[in-house]
């Protein structure tokens, strides 16, 4: 699971890069019931917020042809030094290391098979108020077309260990994520190899994607679609783990959303 517990190498903020804000935001907030907070004058910058506490943040595409998705930060104590690392690895540096008011020094990159991802150096800001609840990041996912390649590339970076688990019938296998020095509870995503069908979204490069705890994952489906948004996979369910579906935005960005059946 996510915690707010500033684990470095762990999740510590998500954000949505969308075409049309305001659409975005009218979208989320009936789905999950978040509230927008405008950071600047035109309100195209801000943050979502669940219970008055922050749980992502948006704002518009930058990128000249980006997609619009969702962006994963990881906690790091040195943005310029994960910079230099990713260089070494192969990677890319999307935008260099740069500071936001004090509140954190963030960077932004895409690892040697293209899938893009962010880090935060907290200054007096740690990230996400609220996490592993309904409405909020609960676990992430990589996609990727070449899984041994990933997990090099992720433990060089990040020192995660991870451990694989089976999935069903030929299905392969799901690596599951956990920060250097985190314990079981830290665990924080997963990562698999997909086929070049799975990756269409991204025009053939894996990504990364948000998965949101729900409390009926059904009902939540029917506002993702009843609202302008899509289906690409569920609802199903998944053995011990609860009941879950793929979904789009009204823009085409992709998060699932999950009924645990620990809930």
């Amino acid at each position: 699971m996510i915690t707010t517990d500033a684990v470095v190498g762990s999740p510590c903020w998500i954000d949505l890069g969308a075409p049309d804000v305001r659409a975005a935001v009218e979208f989320y907030g009936t789905v999950f019931g978040w509230e927008f907070e405008g950071l600047d004058e035109d309100g195209e910058y801000g943050v979502f917020r669940l219970d008055g506490r922050r749980v992502a943040g948006i704002g518009p595409l930058t990128e000249e042809n980006a997609r619009s998705a969702w962006m994963i930060y990881f906690s790091t104590t040195d943005a310029d030094a994960a910079a230099r690392t990713v260089r070494e690895l192969g990677g890319t540096v999307r935008r260099e290391p740069f500071d936001v008011d004090g509140r954190a020094r963030l960077a932004q990159f895409t690892d040697p098979l293209g899938a893009e991802f962010a880090v935060w150096q907290a200054g007096t800001d740690r990230g996400l108020e609220v996490v592993d609840e309904p409405g909020a990041l609960n676990w992430i996912e990589l996609y990727t077309s070449h899984v041994a390649a990933a997990k090099e590339f992720y433990f060089e970076l990040f020192g995660w260990s991870m451990e694989d688990m089976p999935l069903p019938g030929s299905g392969g296998a799901y690596a599951l994520l956990t920060p250097a020095g985190g314990n079981q509870e830290h665990t924080h995503g997963g990562m698999m190899q997909v086929s070049s069908e799975y990756l269409d979204l991204a025009e053939g490069l894996p990504y990364w994607h948000p998965v949101f705890a729900v409390r009926e994952c059904d009902a939540t489906v029917s506002r993702v679609t009843s609202h302008g948004g899509g289906i690409q996979l569920g609802p199903e369910n998944a053995e011990n783990v609860g009941r879950m579906a793929v979904c789009l935005d009204r823009s085409g960005a992709d998060f699932v959303v999950l009924e645990s059946t620990n809930e």
